[in-house]
């Protein structure tokens, strides 16, 4: 059975914080706006905070909600068909709803309903604790309801915060421990380019224990990949096999408890973007900038963490006029929801995608040095890159853990990107300030028509 999640910025989180526990031990109230990224996943796009002043009743285990403030909320949410979630604090520390709350929605949520035009949307109420934590679940019109599975929160940490740990001391898992195991089996994650990089990625996810993955590629498998690609096969190679399907089809001959969902399509497809909007987290393991475009704005419409990785061997040429081996490098960008993007920080640019685009569509007019490929200036069909490949997915999966269990000396704030030379024996690390953080209109607008902002994407008749 699916069951709901929640995902919120940092930013809107340290809002939230700041705002309902002002440090005078009474309960504070804001409202949430939430689009979505699927029927059961919610993104927090608005944090609408309620003046104390305004709740006539603001004690240690009660608050009264404002109707002004509800009734505003409801008519932004219509604007929009936003779902509303009704989230306030609870000082004392009690990570579970009491009987006042549950009373208390029993008389706000039906105006949630009543006021709202959209009978499908689903509306909620939520609690933090003083930790930080959030607990929230989602009602229907007939006022039953659901506990949210986890909400997801991505900045320098992700922290998740669970519905199984009601009434508990909730306790992150220790790194690479069986409890990470456990922790990661209520976890999606979509990986886009199941090849050399992303097959790698892929595998350590499935063999940590990750309970859902999503895999998404168009292409097939081929001879020439047999040196890299993880699990792939002759027999795959003849019968020109999907490379996403091929690997799912491995991964059940090891684990019979994990959900995979194959999505043989490019992820500039519309069944793809929907896809991968399903998921908790975003692993970029493509070769184009098209590619790494459209992760970078599905990261940020669908509020998810993305890890982008890639790597490279650049060439040069000898006094001998040879070819030889300048480096062997790769870049891991940590990109959170909020935070700058991959376009930011110059992964891609309107110009790389423009000369990508006149490569693809006319090669013969492209006369720049060859670029596609491991190989920098040097064309090679099957390159023997596997062990660049396997440093460079265990540097991304690595990621993922220091950020939900973390390990690390220094604060995660300092490894935002990792790019390391291996021809140098060299590793180097830049900070989320390093690089520019622009406004990004796409950010929690979900499923909102046109998809991602772009109309090629729009359903008929949807475009704004």
């Amino acid at each position: 059975m699916m069951t709901y999640k929640l995902a919120i910025t940092g930013k809107h989180h340290a809002h939230l914080v700041d705002h309902l526990l002002p440090g005078d031990g009474l309960e504070a109230a804001a409202i949430l706006l939430c689009s979505k990224s699927s029927d059961r996943r919610l993104l927090v796009k608005c944090v609408l905070p309620i003046l104390h002043s305004n709740c006539k009743v603001r004690l240690p285990d009660q608050i009264t909600w404002p109707g002004t403030a509800i009734e505003e909320a409801i008519d932004k949410a219509e604007l929009e068909g936003l779902s509303i979630v009704l989230i306030h604090s609870h000082p004392g520390g009690m990570f579970d709803f009491s009987s006042v709350d549950d009373e208390s929605d029993r008389r706000v949520i039906p105006s949630l309903f009543e006021g709202a035009v959209s009978p499908s949307t689903p509306h909620g109420s939520a609690i933090m604790t003083p930790d930080g934590a959030i607990l929230a679940r989602i009602y229907q019109r007939n006022l039953s309801f659901e506990y949210v599975e986890s909400v997801i929160c991505a900045s320098d940490d992700i922290s998740i915060w669970r519905a199984s740990d009601i009434g508990k001391l909730a306790k992150r898992p220790m790194a690479f421990s069986s409890g990470m195991r456990e922790d990661l089996s209520h976890i999606t994650a979509c990986v886009v380019g199941v090849s050399g990089t992303g097959s790698i990625v892929a595998e350590q996810l499935a063999r940590m224990g990750v309970g859902r993955l999503i895999l998404i590629d168009f292409d097939l498998v081929e001879f020439k990949n047999m040196n890299r690609i993880i699990n792939a096969t002759l027999e795959d190679a003849a019968a020109e096999r999907n490379k996403a399907a091929m690997f799912a089809s491995r991964v059940k001959l090891y684990r019979d408890d994990i959900k995979i969902d194959v999505i043989e399509a490019s992820i500039g497809s519309r069944e793809a973007i929907e896809a991968a909007g399903e998921a908790d987290l975003l692993f970029c393991c493509v070769d184009s900038f098209e590619g790494r475009q459209m992760c970078d704005l599905i990261a940020s419409t669908f509020l998810q963490p993305l890890f982008d990785v890639a790597v490279t061997i650049p060439t040069r040429r000898t006094e001998n006029n040879e070819v030889a081996i300048a480096d062997a490098c790769g870049r891991l960008d940590y990109v959170y929801p909020g935070g700058s993007t991959l376009l930011d920080r110059n992964v891609y640019s309107p110009e790389s995608l423009r000369k990508e685009y006149l490569r693809s569509v006319a090669p013969e007019d492209y006369d720049e040095q060859v670029a596609a490929g491991y190989f920098k200036g040097v064309k090679e069909e099957a390159p023997s890159v596997i062990t660049l490949n396997m440093r460079a997915a265990s540097a991304c999966v690595m990621e993922l853990i220091a950020r939900c269990y973390p390990y690390r000396h220094e604060g995660n704030d300092a490894f935002s990107r990792t790019t390391f030379s291996l021809a140098a024996c060299e590793e180097e690390y830049d900070r989320e300030c390093d690089f520019n953080n622009l406004e990004n209109a796409n950010l929690g607008c979900g499923l909102k028509e046109p998809l991602l902002g772009m109309p090629c994407f729009s359903v008929e008749g949807e475009v704004a």
